[in-house]
């Protein structure tokens, strides 16, 4: 049985500006601290009677290439990916995250300026506790060229893996990121990792009306050539970022995690699939636990 750990919240408020990828938008997002059990909660201040939405897959929307959370209150949210894993892996359980705009700001296609934020005020332990699902099985969900694989760690932790593979036209070369997160971690390895997109991507996505004021440095653009007009933090630095989106994608399950997850070739849509499940598993656990206690 998975011991419980204490829940955290943080001490004080802080924030991130910037603008929404997608809107272009200005945006504000304030974390604050919320009580005991709380869970994460975003909340709508630009909009009549301030609506919220819950940070649980329940309230996802599908969308390609980012993930939207909607509540029938009206409350919507989009690109919450990032910030979704930065609080996951640094451990924050519950959390008010105000903002003034649908979109979540974009910054450098990171998750690094929302673990900044975070990491500017304390973590505070909490009277409650929280219980991490283990996972004890095999669970794997996907087609045979995009899947997604759960099976129990052999460390005794939440570990990521992500393996990427366009195939040999697209000019993003294959390549795998794998990594223990832990707080320490991610502040170091994953959350400095990067959006990136083909150049044919960027130029779709401009010719739709999105997207028109991001330039070559805001993100990563690959041409036929390589990397466009910019620097790569690391060599296999598009994996990390794949494996930063599934940490944030996997904390929409609502609790922590004790499990190795593999994906191959997985995106948003996947992700938000093997979130659900666990949080099936973790219910009918539940059940089964009280039906036998």
């Amino acid at each position: 049985m998975t011991c419980q750990r204490v829940e955290h919240t943080i001490e004080a408020a802080c924030q991130v500006t910037g603008r929404g990828y997608w809107s272009g938008q200005q945006v504000t997002v304030r974390f604050l601290p919320a009580d005991p059990g709380s869970g994460i909660r975003f909340v709508r201040t630009d909009l009549p009677g301030c609506p919220s939405v819950p940070g649980l897959v329940g309230f996802r929307q599908s969308m390609s290439l980012r993930t939207v959370l909607s509540s029938d209150t009206g409350a919507v949210v989009s690109m919450v990916e990032h910030l979704m894993a930065a609080l996951s892996a640094l451990q924050i359980d519950n959390c008010e995250i105000q903002v003034d705009a649908e979109e979540m700001p974009g910054m450098d296609g990171s998750a690094a300026a929302f673990v900044d934020a975070l990491n500017s005020t304390a973590r505070v332990e909490q009277a409650t506790t929280i219980r991490p699902y283990r996972v004890d099985r095999l669970l794997r969900i996907g087609s045979a060229s995009n899947w997604i694989e759960a099976s129990p760690s052999d460390s005794d932790s939440f570990e990521v893996e992500y393996r990427l593979d366009y195939g040999d036209d697209c000019p993003i070369r294959p390549q795998t990121a794998a990594f223990q997160v832990t707080p320490e971690s991610f502040a170091k390895e994953l959350a400095p990792a990067r959006t990136f997109v083909t150049a044919d991507q960027a130029k779709q996505l401009r010719a739709s009306g999105v997207a028109g004021h991001v330039t070559n440095q805001d993100l990563l653009i690959f041409d036929d050539h390589g990397l466009v007009e910019n620097s790569l933090h690391f060599e296999n630095e598009c994996a990390r970022h794949k494996a930063m989106d599934l940490v944030g994608d996997l904390a929409l399950a609502g609790f922590p995690l004790i499990g190795r997850f593999v994906s191959h070739r997985g995106g948003h849509e996947l992700n938000a699939s093997m979130a659900a499940e666990l949080q099936q598993l973790s219910c009918r656990s539940m059940n089964g636990s009280r039906k036998t206690a």
